[in-house]
């Protein structure tokens, strides 16, 4: 008989694995509202101050759930320019990972990207003790230090309470590149559009998107909870300076009477606060399970067919710039089924194909805030 452990502890048996606390010493620490910092995707946050994707005090009262899933930080971002050879941040979380088919990096982690718009690039991801409800960690640590262009995109499926950003004492600090315009996309919907289950927040779908296209995202996914309540539809409403309004609740829709019910509404709520602002109606994904169960299949059929006749109706009674994108393209055609964890939350890959198909239908809509680009 062996007697060898059958315990595996890969950050013990794998130096690339482990944690490492130790070299946290010489950093200048920073708030992401302390100029030239840029904090992006809270379109409250000017008003109130808080980490937050819906306003703490709304006029309307919202779902429970939607509110407490508002903390959840998912489409955060902060952006500057340094020439600081490391970065380093510290974070507080509301509470510590606990999901079973998400990577605690994408629920709870930070992960950055250099290079300006249109030409970013991932460096790395926090790597922290996910039992832990805060970290302290360096996010690189290059040869040189040179003037570069950064982004850290905040965690998906967690809140922050804090978070303070390090750079090296003496290097500097710039304001990032500017937005094309001061408009914004919104988006609202579901888990999916929340993030679940990137493997790191740069690659929710929104996150993605918000690298092709040089504008600020609002990402209101509400994870279970994206149903097309008319409270939540007249908050949306009050985001100053939209670009373009994107609904992808439908797989949270519960039924399609549900859906059939709410879509109308829903549009009319934005359309009457922003009457020329395009609204673009996305239907799910295909869902792997489809194949062997009729009864998915019919239903994904049958809200579609609910979103086309919403928009033809509600052009027929004068809403202009209403548009529809099916879902069905957006993980291909052959494979789709490879694309997420459990059948329905994509998987890196599953996001990356969203984002691919999804990117020129925005980028045409948000033609007339890109002539600059």
């Amino acid at each position: 008989m062996s007697n060898h452990s059958t315990k595996v502890n890969a950050q013990q048996l794998d130096p690339n694995m482990k944690l490492d606390e130790s070299r946290l010493q010489g950093f200048v620490w920073h708030s992401p509202d302390e100029a030239p910092l840029r904090l992006s995707g809270f379109a409250w946050y000017p008003q109130e101050g808080q980490y937050r994707r819906m306003p703490m005090n709304p006029g309307e009262t919202l779902p429970p759930a939607v509110d407490q899933l508002a903390n959840c930080t998912a489409g955060g971002q902060i952006s500057f320019r340094t020439d600081s050879p490391r970065l380093a941040v510290s974070v507080e979380l509301s509470a510590p990972a606990n999901m079973y088919h998400m990577p605690a990096t994408g629920q709870c982690g930070v992960d950055v990207y250099l290079g300006e718009p249109g030409r970013q690039r991932f460096l790395s991801t926090a790597r922290f003790d996910r039992q832990q409800q805060s970290y302290e960690v360096i996010l690189y640590e290059l040869p040189q230090g040179e003037s570069r262009h950064v982004t850290l995109n905040l965690p998906l499926y967690q809140g922050v309470k804090r978070i303070m950003i390090g750079i090296d004492e003496g290097s500097s600090l710039e304001a990032p590149v500017p937005y094309a315009s001061d408009k914004k996309v919104v988006i609202y919907g579901t888990s999916i559009t929340q993030g679940g289950c990137a493997s790191r927040p740069g690659m929710a779908y929104p996150n993605l998107l918000s690298r092709r296209i040089p504008l600020e995202f609002i990402n209101l996914g509400f994870s279970g909870n994206g149903r097309g309540e008319p409270e939540v539809a007249r908050t949306i409403s009050e985001i100053e300076d939209p670009a373009l309004f994107v609904l992808d609740y439908e797989a949270n829709a519960v039924s399609v009477e549900l859906y059939e019910e709410t879509l109308p509404a829903f549009i009319r709520i934005l359309r009457e606060a922003h009457p020329d602002v395009p609204i673009l109606v996305v239907s799910k994904i295909k869902f792997a399970a489809e194949f062997c169960k009729r009864d998915l299949l019919e239903k994904r059929l049958g809200m579609k067919k609910i979103a086309l006749r919403t928009i033809e109706q509600l052009e027929k009674e004068g809403a202009r710039q209403l548009h529809f994108f099916d879902g069905e393209q957006l993980l291909g055609e052959e494979d789709f089924y490879e694309c997420t964890v459990d059948g329905v939350h994509p998987t890196d890959l599953g996001f990356l194909r969203m984002a691919d198909n999804l990117s020129p239908a925005l980028r045409q809509l948000l033609q007339p805030h890109l002539d600059n680009d």
